[in-house]
């Protein structure tokens, strides 16, 4: 047999190998970097091409409520925990615009994306579902952190132009306790936006869920003042430690311990982001 009869007889018995990877397999590595940032500049982008009404409205909202609180009672009412009024009023409103935030940016771009049909253009791209929820999430946390910036920027001018200067006491209190009430109500609206099908039931959850949390957690008054049971139903209240954390972070003084608040913190942070991923893996109601 000559040698170019057994060179083709080899060649024949080899299989075929593609150089490339499988059909169907993705051609990224473990993660879609690409593809993740650019979801997450789409969500970006998206909130600020209509930045007076995602940033500055909020902005304006919540200086309203710290004009009016202050001008209305801040003379009659005493210190809370030995802090004056408007340094305790000012990080809960801020806090509270953070989180609001936060859910909004995420639960309303799910929530348009499925009644506009263009949910297809999120799905289609080889992108997993955990890089799908880090891109949805981290975009809405970068809503709501921006606006507790903006709002934190304003409500230190307007404490300063009344005498009474906002005060930094732990940064790292302000840092993890911000971010964490971001992520936390990004991978909420996530899990709304994917369970509303409506913009009814989307409203219901935030009239009878969200709004209740952020204003019975502490954000105008200290609970320790509530009577019971309220005072420890409260205490079950995870925006209590979000916002209690975090205005420790300006005045120094902390209604709960900062162990517990921080354990929430990262407990909740993971549970809901836990979810949002689990819901988008599975499809549920947006790949019907």
């Amino acid at each position: 047999m000559s040698s170019m009869e057994t060179t083709s007889q080899t060649r024949a018995e080899t299989p075929l190998q593609s150089s490339g990877p499988a059909f169907g397999a993705r051609r990224f590595g473990a993660v879609n970097w690409l593809g993740l940032w650019t979801l997450y500049v789409k969500e970006v982008r998206r909130f600020l091409k209509v930045m007076f009404q995602t940033v500055v409205a909020p902005v304006i909202s919540t200086l309203l409520f710290l004009i009016v609180f202050t001008q209305a009672f801040g003379d009659a009412r005493p210190a809370i925990n030995g802090v004056p009024f408007v340094e305790f009023l000012a990080p809960g409103l801020i806090m509270m615009a953070v989180l609001t935030n936060a859910f909004t940016n995420s639960a309303s771009s799910l929530m348009i994306s499925k009644v506009q049909g263009s949910i297809v253009d999120v799905l289609m791209p080889p992108l997993s579902a955990a890089e799908l929820a880090v891109a949805f999430v981290a975009g809405a946390a970068t809503r709501g952190l921006l606006v507790g910036l903006v709002t934190a920027i304003t409500s230190a001018a307007f404490m300063f132009s009344i005498g009474a200067p906002m005060k930094i006491e732990a940064i790292w209190a302000i840092l993890f306790f911000s971010l964490g009430a971001a992520v936390i109500f990004a991978a909420i609206g996530v899990i709304g936006g994917i369970w509303a099908d409506k913009f009814d039931q989307m409203a219901a959850v935030t009239n009878f869920v969200i709004t209740p949390l952020t204003f019975l957690s502490g954000t105008f008054y200290s609970v320790e003042r509530l009577p019971e049971p309220f005072r420890t139903l409260s205490h079950y209240n995870p925006v209590y430690y979000l916002i209690d954390g975090f205005r420790s972070g300006f005045t120094g003084v902390a209604e709960a311990s900062a162990a517990i608040g921080v354990s929430v913190t990262l407990f909740f942070a993971i549970a809901f982001s836990a979810a949002a991923y689990l819901l988008l893996r599975s499809g549920y109601k947006i790949k019907e």
